[in-house]
């Protein structure tokens, strides 16, 4: 007669539980690496503002916290010369800031090439801004791929639609705490209807108070947002952790609270675009192209997640009964972390 051991594993299915530890360790080896950091880095800016003098305000700002080594510079069309000197301030919530005025002559910014050196290096992304004589505004996000631009004399809309769909797509892609969170729902769902009608109630109530949120209609402080999403995180994963035997309002409506705990993400997402900010005059495309990239990213990586378990329930490799709940322990051990240090850096 066997005896039954001490911790039975989640009732899931071997195959589907190894292709779960798998991408578990992946997502926590890419969560720690950005923890490594400390902190997240906001983007640098550049602010252009010009008269009708030719005379440019230039206000650049770029995070306090950086790698050793790594230096972050405005570029500035070679016409223009310095025409006051410099003064760098450190502001709370802003980082370290820089003000000086430079005089570009009759030609002003229109058809000059500015940009940001060293954002490989630094492995964060740019925004120029720039308010043209004549009241016209040109924004863009600059990548470490591209981290030139030319100020045209009017702002393409479809410049508008790349720069701010790829923003909503990396922005995604690379917020641990949100893919671990969308990685929590693929294991408490198991039917592929419910999981459709619960992914759709996360992206309905991130949507909605991103919206609000970036209209300035909703506003609330980032580090309190930062430590509660972290907190829907970990109760997801205590959820998770928990015998389904007798079913919990979390598992008998996933939709209802992916879409209460989608309202908290959306409001992170608002935070990470009103760093880089919108365009003038283009605001409303230019948060429908974020969000669509935010859409984008989250449906990429449950594609993946889903297609590298259908790979890996293949195979016949047997764990023993502790890796079954490895991705939730894992999960919720990482949750808790962010908890605590969010939650400290709130005081500090």
């Amino acid at each position: 007669m066997s005896i039954p051991p001490a911790n039975p594993p989640l009732r899931a299915k071997p195959a589907a539980s190894h292709a779960y530890c798998t991408i578990a360790g992946i997502l926590c080896a890419l969560a720690f690496a950005d923890l490594a950091r400390a902190h997240p880095l906001a983007p640098a800016l550049l602010d252009l503002r010009e008269n009708a003098a030719g005379d440019v305000a230039v206000t650049w700002k770029v995070s306090a916290f950086r790698a050793p080594g790594v230096e972050v510079r405005p570029v500035l069309p070679a016409s223009c010369r310095p025409h006051t000197d410099a003064v760098t301030t450190t502001e709370e919530g802003s980082g370290i800031v820089t003000r000086w005025t430079v005089s570009c002559g009759p030609a002003g910014l229109v058809g000059a090439r500015v940009g940001i050196a060293g954002l490989e290096a630094a492995k964060i992304d740019g925004l120029v801004r720039a308010i043209l004589a004549d009241g016209r505004t040109f924004q863009t996000v600059l990548r470490a791929r591209a981290p030139y631009t030319v100020i045209p004399e009017r702002p393409r809309r479809l410049d508008v639609i790349r720069a701010y769909g790829a923003l909503g797509v990396e922005h995604i892609l690379t917020g641990a705490d949100h893919l671990l969170f969308v990685f929590g729902l693929l294991l408490l769902v198991d039917s592929v209807g419910l999981l459709l009608k619960t992914v759709t109630a996360f992206t309905v109530g991130h949507s909605v108070t991103l919206s609000l949120a970036v209209l300035g209609l909703a506003r609330l402080p980032s580090a309190p947002i930062e430590v509660a999403i972290a907190a829907s995180v970990l109760a997801l994963a205590v959820e998770l952790a928990r015998e389904p035997a007798v079913p919990t309002v979390m598992r008998r409506f996933p939709w209802l609270m992916a879409l209460a705990f989608g309202l908290l993400h959306g409001l992170g997402f608002a935070g990470a675009l009103r760093e880089v900010g919108l365009p003038s005059g283009e605001v409303p495309l230019a948060l429908l192209a974020f969000n669509c990239g935010i859409e984008l990213g989250q449906l990429a990586f449950i594609a993946v997640v889903l297609a590298a378990r259908s790979v890996l329930r293949r195979s016949d490799v047997a764990l023993p009964a502790w890796a079954y709940r490895a991705p939730v322990y894992a999960m919720g051990s990482l949750a808790a972390f962010w908890c605590i240090d969010r939650g400290l850096a709130i005081f500090q």
